[in-house]
């Protein structure tokens, strides 16, 4: 096989294949039970509903293409109806492949109605060297739903001792309720992320973050409880509220020592153990 020319290569690399996937799940209630009313999925989205104990629902959506790479493109809606209770988790941490250029990009859209309770969590995602990923979520909550979600993010494999130098990440979370705005927030590292993270205003050189956020009726009556559970952990961590909304966050050195913080508050804080698969 001759030698393919540099032409050649840039055409080749500019045609790649990237991954593409769609779920559109929704749930609701009917004789005290939660029950699934529709899923559709294409691409290398998944989903699989095990059976639990309980009276809600828990999908555990697999991407068939074993990670992210640059230029996919994923899409997930989730939607919990009135009285409905569902925990969306995924079955291993999300790895996101370095790119040539191209961004990864991934759009998630949840919705609960009233009484409605719905639980996002994900494990964490791995950004290797160079990877570059955006991430776009929306939640349209009923004044009477409860929401709780949590984010985790580590910035290379340093188990492996690899470190991610450079690269881009951003994050965009609009939250309503009742179609009123009540949080947006917007995380981006672009660039030199090994240096932004080294700086004492940002990181301080950890490499392990993670968000948990809780929108419901008693949210701000439970930062006192909130606080409390975090006392033992050993991350960087605090707790706030307001409108409605309770936000804990994290700030670890290494993501097994996140995983445990985070995973104590969690179970505690929900009243119930994680998903089967993030113990898996």
């Amino acid at each position: 096989m001759g030698m393919m020319s540099a032409a050649s290569w840039r055409s080749e690399r500019g045609q790649r294949q990237r991954s593409e996937g769609r779920i559109r799940l929704s749930v609701a209630a009917a004789r005290g039970r939660t029950h699934l009313v529709g899923l559709s999925e294409s691409g290398a989205l998944r989903a699989r509903l095990p059976r639990v104990e309980g009276s809600g629902l828990e999908a555990v959506l697999v991407n068939t293409a074993g990670g992210v790479a640059c230029g996919d493109v994923f899409s997930i809606a989730a939607e919990a109806g009135e009285g409905a209770s569902l925990t969306i988790a995924t079955p291993a941490a999300e790895k996101v492949y370095r790119s040539d250029g191209a961004m990864a990009e991934v759009t998630v859209r949840l919705t609960v109605g009233a009484g409605g309770n719905l639980h996002w969590l994900p494990q964490e995602t791995i950004l290797f060297d160079q990877a570059r990923l955006t991430r776009r979520y929306a939640v349209d909550l009923s004044s009477a739903a409860r929401f709780l979600s949590f984010e985790a993010v580590m910035f290379g494999r340093a188990a492996r001792g690899e470190a991610m130098v450079s690269g881009h990440l951003s994050d965009h979370w609009r939250i309503r309720r009742d179609g009123d705005l009540v949080f947006a927030d917007a995380f981006r590292l672009s660039g030199s992320v090994a240096a932004l993270l080294a700086r004492p205003t940002v990181a301080a050189g950890r490499g392990a973050l993670a968000t948990c956020l809780y929108v419901a009726p008693d949210a701000e009556a439970r930062l006192e409880e909130a606080r409390a559970l975090l006392n033992d952990a050993r991350s960087e961590c605090g707790a706030s509220a307001w409108n409605g909304l309770l936000a804990v966050r994290w700030l670890a050195q290494d993501i097994e020592t996140l995983r445990r913080d985070a995973g104590s508050f969690l179970i505690r804080f929900r009243g119930t153990p994680l998903p089967r698969v993030w113990g898996s």
